[in-house]
């Protein structure tokens, strides 16, 4: 009984030492360490007005496996909408059972990163949605043949028409690109409790959540992970202070290096954004580690030089749970049925079952 009443007044002790400040200093510390609510409304895209024609076409294709050779991947594989955005696996797995050398990120929000993919290769959502496409351990498909699939199907024809009108030749590769684009850009999860503290209900976090935010602005985690999406703005090294193991920092992947070819850029990688973080395990671009708490100890040490309690990797976690907004309800799409013109599936890179061999 003495015991337990010790670790009880332990308990409080420390939730005291580690008291956030009243609601409005520290939404005041918030919005100084630019941490963004969600702005509301459709973002606005470079280069691609979103119109309703494109959305529609976009969701169609976003969801469409014949985009890719084998007829058994679409991008919702590895950007589940119903798991948060991603596949949550270490790393995807694509055509042929080949296994990618990285973690897929979240789509959600993603159009509110500066850049896309853990390297930054894409400069925005349309040039992204082109690159698993031809990724031979992706979708492992050809601009040319992809076309020549859309084109076999009328209510493909028409709806890029349109989407894309007075355009001689609507169905083209780039086209199918900002459709994505237009879809993925809907994708966005307001409403977190952040979102709802920071513009004054002070109900919306709990006192732990509260807590957890100001260590984590205290601590520094703000310095990299701010703005509306919480970090995808900018590149750090991975072990900035102390480098971690090679099961979490696999020696082989140099990052934006694979990029630029600087050598200041090896093991740099792009901030991840955290919105949605609780529902997105495993982290970092290994994908090794499956436990939120743990991902917060190992910034702790590799970034901020900085051993992190277990009690207050607890109160960050238990903040950064307060990032996971309102889902985006998607109607999954009835597609196209294929004609006679429609390219077969190429299955010639899958194993055979084990009763044919």
């Amino acid at each position: 009984m003495k015991k337990m009443i010790m670790l009880v007044a332990m308990s409080l002790a420390y939730a005291a030492a580690v008291a956030a400040p009243d609601d409005a200093t520290l939404r005041d510390q918030a919005k100084a360490a630019g941490l963004l609510p969600i702005p509301p409304g459709v973002p606005e895209v470079a280069g691609n007005p979103i119109t309703r024609e494109k959305i529609d076409l976009g969701r169609m294709l976003f969801f469409e496996p014949r985009l890719s050779a084998s007829g058994l991947i679409s991008c919702n594989t590895c950007h589940n909408l119903g798991m948060g955005g991603d596949d949550n696996l270490p790393t995807s797995v694509g055509h042929g059972w080949q296994q990618g050398p990285r973690n897929a990120p979240t789509v959600l929000n993603a159009v509110f990163n500066k850049a896309q993919f853990w390297d930054g290769r894409a400069e925005d959502l349309k040039e992204q949605a082109k690159g698993p496409i031809q990724a031979g351990v992706e979708m492992a498909n050809q601009p040319e043949q992809v076309v020549i699939t859309l084109k076999s199907m009328p209510e493909y024809v028409e709806r890029f028409s349109r989407a894309f009108p007075n355009e001689p030749d609507p169905v083209t590769f780039d086209n199918m690109a900002k459709a994505i684009e237009a879809f993925e850009v809907t994708l966005v999860t307001p409403g977190a409790p952040f979102d709802d503290w920071l513009e004054g209900n002070a109900a919306a976090m709990t006192d732990e959540q509260k807590q957890g935010l100001a260590l984590y602005i205290e601590r520094g985690c703000a310095a990299c992970h701010a703005g509306v999406n919480f970090g995808g703005q900018d590149y750090y090294p991975f072990g900035l202070i102390k480098r971690p193991g090679a099961d979490i920092l696999p020696p082989e992947d140099k990052g934006r290096f694979e990029v630029t070819g600087t050598a200041s850029d090896e093991y740099v990688f792009r901030a991840a954004p955290l919105r949605n973080i609780a529902l997105t395990a495993p982290y970092f671009h290994s994908g090794q580690i499956w436990d939120l708490e743990q991902a917060v100890a190992v910034m702790g040490t590799a970034q901020l030089g900085t051993e992190i309690s277990n009690e207050e990797a607890a109160l960050i976690a238990s903040f950064l749970q307060a990032l996971t907004g309102e889902q985006p309800r998607v109607e999954y799409p009835i597609l196209p049925v294929e004609t006679a013109d429609t390219p077969r599936p190429d299955l010639s890179a899958l194993p055979l079952p084990a009763y044919m061999e």
